[in-house]
């Protein structure tokens, strides 16, 4: 048995306890969670930190297959510029080079503390290092195609690639509500499993799409996809004209929401789905220069992500919570915590053993230390202790 302490414990499902003990097996299990203002301590055994302890880190979006373009995507292209550059060098490496980029990224992210990921996957690159992870993965295969006569086709495949990973943690999703024919959108909602991922609205065009039936995405995808000349606009928010549609999945990942209104938070309020918030702040500043007004998700249920290295500097949530810290100081670390660790686990469906410092889980312990005023700084960094 091994006993911490640090300056705070955040559990990540309760207030903070100053001065906590945490106690846990050679197996990482915790086995008690300790309040010295309640309880007597016995001190000698216990290894103090200067810092904060929380769980591990849960990270809700990423892409890890394309670790491989760290460094060759070009910051600030907005997302249709984006997307063009991933189209345009994703063949030129080999798969050698592909297949070390994975692991080195999967070892970045479990020594940045991160014990579970949602992982977009388009291929079965990942699965061998999946598989040999100490992290949980759970994998959305992504389906995409405007045109209604690939419909079956990309099914299809999916349904092969799930089979492929062979677990309980794979389901298929959409890639965005823009990139799925209606005959698309149908078969993958025949296969709804109950959890659901989907890229909202991360560009401004994505709701000008569907309001007016203009601007650079329509245009973009018109380019490419003679079918998305005979695109009808909603009159609506992107999230507000397809999210119903989805109506019968229990749980959904909404991420980025780099363009969502205080309108279109109360718009889900109508939907019988369990509403989880995906941010992934670096890149939203990698790509569209651009954060979510994240004081309208307070009372939301709201978890982060990291995107992939394509879009990113680093696979660290660690990071991403000091880039929303920057300009939104008044947002609390413990909320910020919550986000990262068990609202995460909840839309991963792992709180029977992830997400939060309690007895019989084995969530993973990080320590943050170099805080200012018991708050997270530039300088704060994340050391994995469990």
């Amino acid at each position: 048995m091994k006993r911490f302490s640090a300056d705070y414990i955040f559990p990540g499902n309760s207030s903070p306890i100053k001065n906590g003990v945490i106690e846990v097996d050679e197996k990482g299990q915790i086995l008690n969670l300790l309040n010295p203002a309640k309880e007597a301590i016995d001190w000698e055994e216990v290894e103090v930190f200067e810092g904060i302890i929380c769980p591990g880190f849960v990270n809700t979006h990423c892409h890890l297959e394309l670790s491989y373009l760290k460094g060759k995507i070009a910051e600030g292209n907005k997302l249709t510029g984006f997307i063009k550059e991933i189209v345009n060098v994703r063949d030129q490496f080999a798969e050698e080079v592909r297949m070390k980029s994975i692991g080195e990224a999967e070892q970045e992210m479990w020594k940045n503390g991160i014990v579970a990921v949602g992982d977009i996957c388009n291929g079965d690159s990942t699965l061998d290092t999946k598989q040999k992870s100490a992290i949980v993965f759970h994998s959305f295969i992504e389906v995409f195609g405007t045109n209604t006569s690939v419909a079956d086709e990309a099914i299809a495949k999916a349904v092969e690639l799930k089979q492929n990973f062979d677990n309980d943690r794979v389901t298929i999703v959409p890639h965005a509500p823009y990139s799925l024919s209606p005959k698309l959108v149908e078969k993958v909602i025949e296969l709804n499993e109950g959890l659901m991922s989907i890229h909202n609205q991360e560009t401004a065009s994505e709701n000008e799409m569907f309001e007016k039936g203009s601007g650079e995405l329509l245009q973009s995808m018109q380019n490419f996809a003679p079918e998305m000349k005979g695109f009808s606009p909603t009159n609506k928010s992107s999230l507000q004209s397809y999210l119903p549609k989805y109506a019968s999945t229990e749980r959904m990942l909404l991420v980025h929401n780099t363009f969502t209104s205080a309108q279109d938070i109360s718009f889900t309020k109508t939907s019988p789905i369990a509403i989880y918030w995906c941010f992934c702040p670096n890149a939203n500043k990698y790509i569209e220069g651009r954060q979510p007004d994240y004081t309208l998700f307070l009372a939301e249920k709201c978890t982060i992500g990291t995107d992939s290295l394509a879009s990113n500097w680093s696979l660290s949530i660690l990071d991403e919570l000091k880039t929303i810290r920057q300009k939104n100081m008044q947002i609390e670390l413990e909320t910020l915590l919550k986000w990262a660790t068990i609202n995460g686990a909840e839309a991963l469906g792992l709180t029977d053993k992830l997400g939060s410092i309690e007895v019989g889980k084995a969530p993973g312990l990080n320590l943050i230390s170099d805080l200012i005023d018991a708050n997270i700084s530039e300088k704060s960094t994340v050391k994995k202790i469990v």
